[in-house]
């Protein structure tokens, strides 16, 4: 260091030395700190690799992301192997047909004339040929010799004009775009390969646009239904709408199931959908957004936490988390025989299960995964045997996640976008210059209905009792950029026409 020209003084460059002294001491301290904080952060970073990954089985990874193990490619013989069965005779046969022995296979005598019993019956299965039954409609008219005016006849009911395709093929197709989940090209190959019908896109897409008022109102009826009960079931998946992350909720119970497509995975959705109605039970995952929207009690799903309870064991606490799930699984087992037991006997059985859970709760988790689940278990332990009293409930979230299944497993079908989340859909922000050919279309289970953020509004399909509401599009807050609702031929991005428009011939100039 060289001193200052006007130093010349030791005390001054004492000083001096000693200020950048000081500067090198707090920059060391700084570098001390920094190195414990990396020091922890490495040995955080290798506590994780020994734990275990998280899989199906031991969390809620779904299954399709888990990695099956590869198995013995031959076949086991089964431990309990029964008899064969048989296809059972039908009981409506569509004609019947008595054949009679002439001659007999011994000795070749005429046997036309014994009385003869049924020895064999057996049923042959056939389907007749398949062709689309065309009615053409002629409207006769002329003019009136009294007033000279010119006259036509009225069409006759049900065969009035407008569209030609009738109630039987427009539930056909609504079945095969909405349950099956045929994209609207495939779905005009077959019903050109089954049927030799050519229909084009855009009539599919005009046949499934016209029944959204029948869908809407059956909508609004099944959340009704919903609404009145005392229970109500909750999840909720990831969703693909055009290039945004949305999210599915199912509100489901019993037959019933309702679907809401939004972008939120907060509680206003619940709170959209509930309005001011608040259920006695509500039956869901420990998903905070969930939780706390029952008047009484709320019954947390015994399979989730059973996954997590695996995660734990497979982490190494061989202490609490065993332990905990022997607990679990004979909860669930009362739960699936409460139908032959008494109401006495399932208080006892609760009263059992919640000693058992002190001893299980006493005992000290030997690893940090043990002790995490062991903190997870006394926030909700008053939501752990809600069920086995109330016969309403269920001890797994089941019935909603079975509700949501159709929609992942579309997601992963060849014959679906597997970018839009497993619901086919076109909606865009704007004007798009890519059409799409498929329209929206949402897959549940019998008797289920989607809405637009709790409204009678639905932007997807869904089922209801094999049928599927179909939706007058999105608010404009939600997913498209416009003030009024759009078909779904607008929300592809093109104009279709009511019939094919015939190609034109190919010519060479050889």
């Amino acid at each position: 260091m060289t001193p200052p020209r006007d130093l010349h003084d030791k005390d001054a460059l004492i000083a001096a030395l000693m200020a950048r002294i000081e500067a090198l001491v707090a920059g060391n301290e700084a570098l001390v700190a920094e190195n414990a904080a990396l020091a922890a952060r490495v040995a955080e970073l290798e506590v994780k690799l020994g734990l275990p990954p998280k899989t199906p089985d031991n969390s809620s990874v779904p299954p399709s992301k888990g990695q099956k193990p590869s198995g013995a490619s031959a076949p086991t013989a089964k431990a309990k192997p029964h008899r064969g069965a048989h296809r059972p005779l039908h009981p409506n046969p569509t004609a019947k047909r008595a054949v009679l022995a002439a001659t007999c296979k011994g000795c070749g005598a005429d046997v036309s004339g014994v009385t003869q019993i049924v020895c064999e019956e057996y049923d042959r299965v056939e389907i007749p040929r398949i062709a689309p039954d065309v009615t053409r409609v002629s409207l006769h008219g002329g003019v009136c010799p009294c007033c000279s005016k010119r006259f036509k006849a009225e069409p006759p009911a049900g065969l009035e004009p407008g569209s030609p395709f009738g109630p039987n093929l427009r539930a056909f197709v609504i079945y095969l775009r909405s349950v099956q989940g045929l994209p609207l090209a495939r779905l005009c190959t077959v019903l050109a390969d089954l049927f030799g019908l050519a229909i084009s896109e855009g009539a599919l897409v005009n046949i499934l646009d016209a029944s959204r008022k029948a869908f809407s109102a059956q909508t609004c009826l099944i959340k009704a239904r919903l609404r009145a009960g005392t229970t109500l079931a909750s999840d909720e998946t990831g969703l693909r709408v055009g290039k945004a992350n949305w999210w599915l909720w199912v509100f489901h119970h019993a037959d019933s199931a309702v679907f809401v497509a939004d972008k939120h995975r907060s509680k206003a959705v619940v709170e959209a959908f509930l309005g001011g109605h608040r259920p006695d039970y509500w039956i869901s995952d420990r998903y905070g957004g969930q939780m706390g929207w029952a008047r009484r009690e709320h019954q947390v799903c015994l399979a989730h936490l059973i996954r997590d309870v695996q995660y734990a064991i497979d982490a190494g606490d061989p202490g609490f988390a065993p332990g905990l799930k022997s607990l679990l699984k004979r909860a669930c087992a009362i739960g699936r025989r409460r139908d032959r037991l008494s109401d006495a006997t399932l208080k006892s059985y609760e009263a059992d299960l919640d000693r058992r859970l002190d001893r299980v709760m006493a005992r000290v988790p030997s690893h940090p995964a043990g002790g995490k689940l062991q903190t997870v278990i006394r926030k909700i332990r008053r939501h752990l045997f809600v069920f086995v009293q109330n016969r309403d409930l269920t001890a797994t979230n089941n019935g909603a996640e079975r509700a949501l299944r159709p929609a992942r497993s579309t997601a992963r079908s060849p014959t679906v976008s597997a970018a839009h989340g497993g619901l086919s859909s076109t909606q865009t922000s704007g004007r798009s210059s890519k059409p799409r050919a498929e329209d929206q279309s949402g897959l549940s289970t019998p008797s289920a209905s989607l809405s637009t953020n709790g409204r009678c509004r639905p932007a997807h399909r869904s089922l209801h009792h094999h049928l599927f509401a179909i939706g007058k599009g999105i608010p404009q807050s939600r997913a498209v950029e416009t003030s009024s609702p759009m078909s779904d031929a607008d929300r592809m991005g093109r104009s279709w026409p009511a019939h094919p428009r015939p190609k034109p011939a190919r010519t060479s100039s050889l």
